[in-house]
């Protein structure tokens, strides 16, 4: 956002040459062109043959005012005063020597005394304006600005400042996300301005902000209408793609903005183009010419940020998360008010676990940038991370066996601080066989706790008890769940754990009391190359002497980000030390190979009042024992609405018959409801 960054100049002194016919014609001319250090040397020299006169003091004061040197200036105009008390053009120097100085607050009272002693002075009611804008008091700047051009209609100073008012008063919307009025502020500017590049691109951030990308790729489509722009409007093209998941357009829009830059073209622009170019670079995950680009840019422009910046961005792509906080640390060495800086770091510490200093990060942004969306959206999100929740479901489940099912469960996770969490859970379970007329049920109640020890690793315990009623008996038994996540290295996670359970599935099994002890590691490898590798072991002993080995293999392969689409080929193979398959499904030996696709807009990645969605089909061949291969299928799919940051519902529903998902062996199907509420305000 381009904001109102200088004053507009004052042209309103007057010259009077006295009969001695001074001439200071050659010194006017250098102060209206804007050849002020000529002008300074100009008037320092009149100065010394007639150091009283006031025309050359007065424009020996604006020339050196003009050159930068505002405070000798207005030490000028003070003594212009002392000598000449009622003379209005110097009381008019005066007051923009305190613009000069960015003393807009004295400014303010001075003009505004100036307006009251010359309610027509075009100089006083412009400079009124501009001393207002400057405070952000926008509406009453355009006031006298228009006031201003009431005296000297269509003056192009005045009409400057208006249009720079109008951009100053939006953005303030803006921030105050209160965006049809800065879009109505905006839009009253291209009518009064025109095509206005400085307006288009205020426009199309607006609607960027406001997450509007059709009428932000309108505005950058405008601006690319005006052939010296157009560079400019494809970098922005480039980013409302990125932002639609238009990834590979993304970089041919930047390469084209890239491949247009020449060595005349402007730095700022050149730095921008360039910017975007390598984003693209990432975001399409050619990291090899991403790399390559950016050392070359290190070498050019050694230790600045933005370059800085695109390595840090590189590495987060690349899960390299110290090399990016390195960087990220080095850019508020350079600078403690950088955005990048100081966002960036909250992003990667937050990825690195590290969350107390990802909220102290955040909330520096929010000290320089006030009201920033982006950092206000961050530490919501960390919010509603570490607020209550409680995840419930309702399902109903049935199989070929004649068993049938229905569930009630609620998960309930309390944060006490960002390491250390209190955890619960409460399920009720159902369930009878419409042959036999055997009924059953249970309920599990169990409480603990979840702890960070160190970033990467994370420990969850819980114990609780199983009540079951069932046909010829009723018991009460032990249940623990422990486990232990570690992020030993980049982009790989293991599970270590043991669980301790009651097999429930249908009212035979429950009634057996079968006790089971899991005890399993499962391993996650993700790659920067859309490889993916997941791999479950478990050995399980029971209360029935018997016991089973699992192991569960998946590769997969990542073809979309957004949606999320993978295809893969999973792998699993059980087997019982003793087979009774009269009571459940115990093979000595079982193999199942299947591919399946998965597409998935996940419910994390949603944003308030969108759908999303999960959706998985397998085919494959399962083999028990020695018998004839089995065609074997699974459906699985979750559909659902995200009201708030806090709070979801979501159908879903899983058919399959693929004899492990089930302890009897049958084909299975399973309907549920599922609602996520996070407790707090939204």
């Amino acid at each position: 956002m381009k904001t109102l960054k200088s004053i507009i100049r004052i042209y309103f002194f007057v010259v009077v040459c006295n009969a001695t016919a001074q001439n200071m014609q050659e010194g006017f001319t250098y102060l209206e062109t804007g050849q002020y250090a000529k002008a300074e040397q100009f008037f320092t020299m009149i100065l010394k043959d007639y150091p009283t006169n006031k025309t050359a003091r007065l424009c020996y004061g604006r020339a050196i005012g003009l050159n930068g040197k505002a405070k000798a200036a207005q030490l000028v105009f003070t003594e212009l005063l002392k000598d000449y008390p009622n003379d209005f053009e110097i009381k008019l120097n005066y007051g923009e020597s305190l613009l000069w100085n960015a003393n807009f607050t004295d400014a303010k009272t001075y003009y505004a005394a100036l307006v009251s002693e010359d309610p027509n002075s075009f100089a006083a009611l412009l400079g009124f304006a501009n001393t207002l804008s400057n405070l952000k008091d926008y509406e009453n700047a355009l006031t006298y600005v228009s006031k201003a051009l009431e005296v000297s209609p269509g003056n192009p100073n005045a009409m400057t400042s208006k249009k720079y008012i109008y951009l100053g008063y939006a953005y303030q919307n803006q921030q105050a996300q209160q965006y049809e009025k800065a879009e109505a502020l905006l839009t009253k500017n291209l009518e009064l301005f025109g095509d206005d590049k400085d307006t288009l691109l205020n426009l199309a951030n607006l609607y960027l902000i406001w997450e509007q990308l059709d009428k932000a790729e309108a505005m950058y489509n405008r601006l690319a209408e005006q052939p010296e722009h157009k560079t400019l409007a494809l970098n922005g093209l480039a980013l409302v793609a990125h932002l639609n998941g238009k990834e590979k357009q993304a970089l041919a829009l930047s390469t084209e903005a890239y491949k247009r830059l020449t060595e005349t073209t402007e730095a700022t622009i050149t730095q921008q183009m360039t910017e975007r170019y390598v984003q693209a670079l990432i975001w399409t995950k050619k990291y090899k010419a991403a790399t390559t680009l950016i050392d070359q840019l290190i070498t050019n422009y050694p230790n600045q940020n933005w370059v800085l910046a695109l390595r840090a961005t590189l590495n987060i792509y690349k899960s390299n998360f110290k090399q990016s906080l390195a960087d990220y640390n080095q850019i508020l060495a350079n600078d403690s008010t950088s955005f990048d800086g100081n966002l960036g770091k909250a992003n990667v510490l937050k990825a690195l676990g590290r969350y107390d200093e990802a909220y102290t990060s955040a909330k520096n942004t929010l000290k320089f940038y006030n009201n920033q969306k982006d950092a206000v959206n961050f530490i919501e999100q960390l919010d509603v991370k570490f607020s209550p929740q409680l995840d419930s479901k309702a399902a109903h489940t049935f199989d070929n066996g004649d068993n049938k099912a229905y569930m009630l469960s609620t998960n309930l996770t309390y944060p006490l601080s960002t390491k250390l969490s209190l955890l619960g859970n409460y399920s009720y379970r159902s369930t009878n066989n419409t042959v036999t007329d055997n009924m059953a049920n249970s309920n599990n109640l169990s409480l603990g706790l979840a702890y960070q020890v160190v970033p990467n690793i994370t420990f969850k315990g819980t114990a609780g008890l199983i009540s079951a009623n069932a046909e010829t008996t009723d018991y009460t038994q032990l249940l623990t769940n422990l486990s232990v996540n570690i992020k030993a290295f980049k982009l790989q996670t293991l599970d270590i754990g043991y669980k301790r359970q009651v097999e429930s599935f249908n009212a035979d099994l429950l009634d057996r009391e079968l006790v089971q002890n899991n005890y399993y590691v499962n391993y996650n490898l993700s790659t920067n190359v859309n490889l993916g590798w997941y791999t479950q072991l478990m050995h399980t002993t029971q209360s029935d002497n018997n016991t089973r080995n699992l192991l569960f293999t998946s590769l997969y392969y990542n073809l979309l980000p957004k949606p999320g689409l993978k295809v893969g080929l999973n792998y699993q193979y059980i087997t019982f030390k003793d087979q009774v398959p009269s009571i459940y499904f115990s093979p000595e030996k079982f193999n199942a190979y299947e591919v399946f696709v998965n597409l998935i807009k996940d419910e994390a990645v949603a944003k308030p009042k969108q759908w999303f969605y999960n959706l998985t089909g397998a085919f494959g061949y399962q083999f028990i024992e020695d018998d004839p291969k089995q065609t074997a299928y699974r459906l699985q799919g979750a559909f659902g609405y995200k009201f708030s940051e806090r709070s979801l519902l979501n159908i879903y529903g899983t058919h399959s018959n693929i004899a492990s998902a089930t302890a009897a062996g049958f084909t299975f199907t399973e309907i549920g409801l599922r609602f996520k509420w996070v407790l707090g305000k939204d």
